[in-house]
């Protein structure tokens, strides 16, 4: 403020140099590691480093290098180590390198850690649709909170209800399910402690049957359930239809490499952006520009690319596939562009993508 200025010398002492670090006498200085040109299994270490600068930024370097090398380690690091922060690290940077399996997330599912736990839920989210075995349609006929002691690992502002249903429709799995439905679900609650309204009405179900339990499911995830609407339904009939089809879509992990190539004209030139998919197969999104013409792209799940191939619609599974998979910016090492001019083009195109996708609204409870 202005009147702050009249009454002191902000710039007092600025002759006289500036304190660079303090350190109690007996200290040894800090080491300050030179994390952009440590190895990647280095920085993988630097992941349950306490100090949080040097471990998220490790996580950036690992992210922006794709060194899949490290995997293992990883695993290991996400499986055993102690530091719940160094677990939950090496779980992001695994879903960052598109290399994060199911069961690791089952595992972290059941880690003793109740913020790890609420990550587990969030990564888990892929996986809804894609693998449930049973989506069932049913009526809540009744809930009933368990204690807190029965309901490890419910994150904040949530609880646990055992539910009593009817089956209302068997929308997708192989078994008929009988009227009556018990299962276990996690509701947000409100201001006052209080789940949604959900009792007498329809929801979707995402489950499994329990093991010689008849009558009763476990969710895949804890809180895998939407509130029915006919719209709703039709978008998931939509997609679990493609899902079941013989082309469908490849479950895209990430992005593998981008490029620009400029053309002969002014204005005139394509980015390709190669894309890494759970099975290997081929996946790629084109940005075309022509002189006076809008980019446009489009997206080819085989291998050869559509000239007229286009931006999947909203809701479709390719939509689903490329707009809950791919990162928000591209990252620098995957940008293999020749010069700095084309890398910052492929860059604008790939955020072109990502804004025209838009984002995917896949967690339940945001």
């Amino acid at each position: 403020p202005e009147e702050t200025q009249k009454r002191w010398d902000l710039r007092a002492g600025s002759d006289r140099g500036r304190i660079y670090r303090v350190i109690p006498k007996p200290a040894a200085p800090a080491r300050m590691p030179q994390l952009a040109k440590a190895a990647s299994g280095e920085l993988v270490r630097e992941l349950a480093n306490p100090n949080a600068w040097w471990r998220e930024t490790a996580q950036r370097l690992l992210f922006e290098r794709q060194d899949r090398s490290v995997v293992p380690a990883l695993q290991v690091l996400a499986g055993k180590h102690e530091s719940p922060l160094a677990r939950l690290c090496a779980l992001w940077s695994l879903e960052g390198l598109g290399l994060l399996e199911p069961a690791q997330v089952v595992a972290a599912l059941k880690d003793p850690h109740p913020a790890l736990r609420e990550h587990a839920i969030r990564l888990a989210e892929r996986w809804l649709a894609d693998s449930a075995p049973l989506v069932v349609r049913a009526q809540l006929r009744g809930l009933t909170a368990l204690e807190p002691e029965r309901a490890r690992g419910v994150r904040a502002g949530w609880a646990r209800y055992y539910v009593v249903a009817r089956t209302r429709a068997l929308i997708a799995g192989g078994s008929a399910q009988g009227e009556s439905l018990r299962f276990l679900a996690d509701l947000p609650l409100d201001a006052r402690g209080k789940p949604p309204r959900l009792k007498g009405k329809d929801v979707l179900l995402f489950a499994r049957e329990a093991p010689g339990r008849p009558g009763e499911l476990q969710l895949v995830a804890p809180d895998a359930l939407l509130v029915w609407d006919p719209a709703v339904e039709a978008r998931l009939r939509g997609v679990l239809q493609e899902l079941n089809a013989a082309e469908r879509p490849a479950r895209v992990t990430g992005v593998r490499e981008a490029i620009f190539v400029p053309g002969t004209l002014a204005g005139e030139g394509e980015t390709q952006i190669f894309l890494s998919t759970h099975d290997g197969t081929a996946a790629s999104i084109t940005v075309s520009h022509k002189p006076g013409s809008e980019p446009h792209w489009g997206v080819s799940f085989s291998e050869v690319f559509d000239p007229a191939a286009r931006p999947p619609a909203r809701d479709t599974l390719a939509w689903y596939r490329l707009a809950c998979a791919l990162p928000r910016q591209l990252a620098p090492r995957v940008n293999v562009s020749a010069t700095i001019a084309d890398q910052r083009q492929a860059a604008a195109d790939y955020a072109l993508v990502r804004k025209d996708l838009g984002d995917c609204g896949r967690l339940r409870g945001s």
